[in-house]
C-alpha cells in the first residue's frame, strides 16, 4: 500500500493507509499498546488492539526509535478524548500491521530528558531528533529559505564562494592553514568579503549562505570556529543607509514567514517571533556610549567598540524605549573597521559602518565599502598590510566598480536569538569550536 505521511491523517478518517516512521513512544496498558510514531510531517498515536495475538506479540518487541512501517485504519476519537491542542488529536490509528524496517538498541536515555550541553552535543546523532532540537532546525531551514525567496525578490543573485583562499578577507592572521599544491599554504575562508565585492562589478547584487571559518581561540556562548554566513553586497548606494534599509526590510520579511510557518516551533520553544520595525532605531557609536554613560555611569565613552554588556544594555533601552528588539550602531572608528569599509567624510576618524544588534548580541556587521581604486590601497595600506597580495581583488577597483556595501551575519547567532538559546551551539548542527570537532577534543 502505498505510504501516506502522518500530517495527511487527518483527512483520511474510516480509511485503511499505511505509515512509515519512528517509534516516539511504546506505551503497555493492560491488553493495550499504544504507540507515537513520527515521521517529518508530524506526530500520530497508534494502539494494538487485544485479537491478535500475532501482531501483539510483535507489538511487543518493538521500542523506542525503532523504524517500521504501519497499516491500519483511521478513527475518529470519541469527544471526551480529543486532544484539541496537538496535532491528530481528534484521530487515533488502529493498528492492523507492523514491520519492522530497522530496530533500534536501548536509548542510552530517554529523547526528552535534560542533558548538559556537553552531553547533548556528544549524543547529537541522537538528540537532534527531539522535539525540541527538531523544531529549532526547521526555525533554521526556514531563516535561510526566507533570506534567499526576499533576496531574490529584490533582484540579489546567489553566489558561491571559495572556501580556499590565498590569503585571509580581512588582511587578519587568525586564519587555518592548509598544505597546498608546489608548497604554498592556502587558507580557510573568513568570509566571502572580496569576492562579493567583484562580484558586484558583474552583477550589481549578490548574495552568498556558505561556510566560513575563524581561527579566533573563542570559548564563549556565542562564538563558532566554523558556522554559515549569509552576506549581501549591492552597488548603486549612495551610503550605509541604504544598506540598512534594505536590512530593515529583510527582517521584517523574515519575521513575517516565521509568524506564518513556525509558529508551532517558537510556541514549542516558548519563544516569540519578534515584531520588526519600519525604522530600526539608529545611533552612533559615541553617541551611543554618551547614552550609557549617562543612564549607568559607565564610562566606556573612549573605547573602539562596545562590550558585550554594552549591546545587551542597548537592546533593552531599545525595547523599552523604542519597542524594537532590534537597534543599529554606527560610525565605528576607521581603526576598528576592516580596510575596505568607508570613511564618512562629515565625520573624519569614523566609518560609514554599522552594527545590528538583536536582542543583546551584534548579529551583522556591515557597511559602505571604499570603490575608489587608489582609496582602497591607501585603507589597504593604513592597516599595514601590502596592496601586491591583493592584486587578483584588486583589478575589480582598477577598472571600475560601482558604490556598493553589504553586511555578513550568522545563521546560527540569528537563530539562536530568534528563539531565545543560551548558546549558539544549539543552533548549530556538528558545531566546531575550541573544544569539539564532533567529540570533544581534550578532557
Amino acid at each position: 500500500m502505498e505510504r501516506t505521511l502522518i500530517g495527511e491523517l487527518s483527512s483520511k478518517a474510516g480509511e485503511t493507509i499505511t505509515i512509515n516512521g519512528s517509534v516516539d513512544v511504546r506505551r503497555d496498558q493492560g491488553k493495550l499498546v499504544f504507540f507515537d510514531f513520527r515521521d517529518r510531517s508530524g506526530t500520530v498515536q497508534g494502539v494494538v488492539l487485544p485479537g491478535n495475538e500475532v501482531l501483539m506479540e510483535i507489538a511487543k518487541t518493538v521500542r523506542n526509535e525503532f523504524i517500521v512501517s504501519v497499516s491500519g485504519i483511521v478513527n475518529k476519537r470519541p469527544e471526551k478524548n480529543i486532544q484539541a491542542d496537538k496535532q491528530n488529536g481528534d484521530i487515533e490509528l488502529e493498528i492492523k500491521e507492523i514491520e519492522v524496517l530497522s530496530s533500534a538498541d536501548i536509548l542510552p536515555f530517554e529523547l526528552d530528558a535534560e542533558l548538559n550541553l556537553d552531553t547533548y552535543l556528544d549524543y547529537l546523532p541522537l538528540t537532534l531528533r527531539t522535539k525540541r532540537a527538531r523544531a529549532i532546525f526547521k526555525v533554521q531551514s526556514e531563516i535561510a529559505r526566507s533570506y534567499r525567496a526576499f533576496l531574490n525578490s529584490e533582484g540579489f543573485i546567489e553566489f558561491q564562494a571559495p572556501k580556499l583562499i590565498g590569503d585571509d578577507a580581512e588582511g587578519s592572521g587568525e586564519v587555518f592553514e592548509v598544505p597546498y599544491f608546489y608548497g604554498k599554504t592556502a587558507h580557510l575562508a573568513t568570509s566571502p568579503q572580496l569576492y562579493k565585492q567583484i562580484m558586484v562589478g558583474a552583477l550589481e547584487r549578490v548574495f552568498s549562505i556558505g561556510i566560513v571559518f575563524r581561527a579566533e581561540k573563542h570559548s564563549t556562548a556565542r562564538h563558532l570556529n566554523e558556522y554559515t554566513s549569509m552576506d549581501v553586497e549591492m552597488g548603486y548606494i549612495t551610503d550605509h543607509r541604504d544598506v540598512m534599509k534594505m536590512e530593515n526590510r529583510l527582517m521584517q520579511y523574515i519575521a513575517a514567514d516565521l509568524q506564518k510557518n513556525c509558529s508551532a516551533e517558537f510556541t514549542l520553544l516558548g519563544a516569540e517571533v519578534p515584531v520588526v520595525p519600519d525604522e530600526i532605531p539608529s545611533m552612533k557609536l559615541r553617541a551611543a556610549q554618551e547614552l550609557i554613560f549617562k543612564e549607568t555611569g559607565k564610562d566606556n565613552r573612549n573605547e573602539p567598540d562596545l562590550e558585550p554588556e554594552d549591546e545587551r544594555w542597548l537592546c533593552e533601552w531599545s525595547k523599552k524605549v523604542h519597542d524594537s528588539d532590534f537597534v543599529f550602531v554606527t560610525h565605528y572608528p576607521v581603526s576598528k573597521r576592516p580596510m575596505y569599509t568607508t570613511e564618512d567624510q562629515t565625520d573624519p576618524g569614523f566609518t560609514n559602518g554599522f552594527d545590528l544588534l538583536f536582542r543583546g548580541v551584534e548579529i551583522t556587521t556591515g557597511g559602505q565599502r571604499r570603490h575608489e581604486y587608489q582609496n582602497l590601497i591607501d585603507g589597504i595600506k593604513m592597516k599595514g598590510l601590502d596592496p601586491e597580495k591583493f592584486s587578483y581583488y584588486l583589478q575589480a577597483f582598477k577598472y571600475g566598480i560601482p558604490p556598493h556595501g553589504g553586511w555578513g551575519m550568522g545563521l546560527e547567532r540569528l537563530t539562536a536569538k530568534f528563539l531565545g538559546l543560551a548558546n549558539v551551539k544549539e543552533a548549530t548542527l556538528f558545531p566546531r569550536d575550541i573544544n569539539r570537532i564532533d567529540t570533544l577534543l581534550s578532557d
